[in-house]
């Protein structure tokens, strides 16, 4: 019972721990800097700030995020409960939460760098990565 109680208490500092990872990330992907083949013009940092703040509209707290906590979550408690019973089942159902929602919380930043490049390439800069 204390073995469960001290995993119990280890895994609910899971959440906050995945919740300030998102938190950290929440401005990152839609602050990139591109990178541009040739000189910059002089619409260039205002385009840059309008494509940013783009990108900033796609948000962490998304449907894709959720989804993926979600089945992460469930494919970690089935795997938990069929390991050790439901003390286990809590712990992986946390694991396998935070493995899910972190993946697809790493996807929406790589999105949002993408939207500022397509941003860019679309107002006629030479975006190269």
């Amino acid at each position: 019972m204390k073995l469960f109680i001290r995993r119990l208490s280890t895994l609910s500092l899971m959440p906050l721990a995945g919740g300030l990872f998102i938190t950290a990330c929440a401005s990152t992907g839609a602050d990139y800097q591109p990178i541009v083949d040739g000189p910059t013009g002089p619409a260039y940092q205002a385009d840059l700030q309008d494509c940013q703040q783009l990108a900033q509209t796609r948000q962490y707290d998304n449907g894709d995020v959720r989804t993926s906590a979600a089945v992460g979550a469930g494919i970690g408690g089935i795997i938990g409960l069929a390991d050790g019973g439901v003390g286990d089942a809590v712990g992986g159902a946390l694991i396998g939460g935070l493995i899910g929602g972190g993946s697809e919380t790493f996807e929406t930043h790589e999105e949002r760098k993408e939207i500022v490049m397509n941003c860019m390439i679309g107002r006629g800069h030479r975006v190269v990565g």
